[in-house]
């Protein structure tokens, strides 16, 4: 099977306000008040989490038929933990990003437990976005066409 690309384009609206064209879509990306936006949209590592939330969901049904059960619905709490010092500059001594992620799967079915463990573990595994959170992807940022606006 072939590489799928996906790509999007992003603009930004002020300091903390980026709003983003994926395929036909816009999504709005904003900080809270408290940390200098104005709360109109999840700020960037809420939808880490949400990204997250997306993928299990796809991947719970998916492996669920594969596995010849009906997922009736599938709840998630995700939530993650970060040290905000490297962020604002303060201290290099922890990373930028979540020092761990807890994701609770609450799966409406009648499968038996047995069944769930496998279920759980697939979907994990099958995962992009887990396995992106969980394994170095390689990442290149470049600068193109520096300008000063006038």
């Amino acid at each position: 099977m072939s590489d799928l690309k996906f790509k999007i384009d992003a603009q930004s609206e002020s300091a903390a306000t980026t709003r983003v064209k994926a395929r036909n879509f816009e999504i709005i990306v904003d900080e809270p008040e408290a940390l200098g936006g104005t709360d109109v949209a999840p700020n960037p590592v809420e939808y880490v989490l949400a990204s997250f939330a997306g993928c299990l969901n796809v991947m719970g049904h998916l492996v669920a038929q594969e596995m010849g059960f009906e997922l009736k619905n599938l709840k998630m709490e995700i939530e993650g933990n970060l040290n905000p010092a490297k962020l604002f500059g303060k201290s290099d001594a922890e990373r930028a990003g979540y020092k761990n992620i807890t994701i609770k799967l609450i799966p409406e079915t009648e499968a038996d437990d047995t069944i769930l463990e496998k279920w759980m573990h697939a979907v994990e595994s099958r995962c992009p976005v887990s396995d992106n959170l969980q394994n170095i992807t390689p990442v290149t940022v470049e600068l193109e066409n520096y300008y000063m606006a006038s």
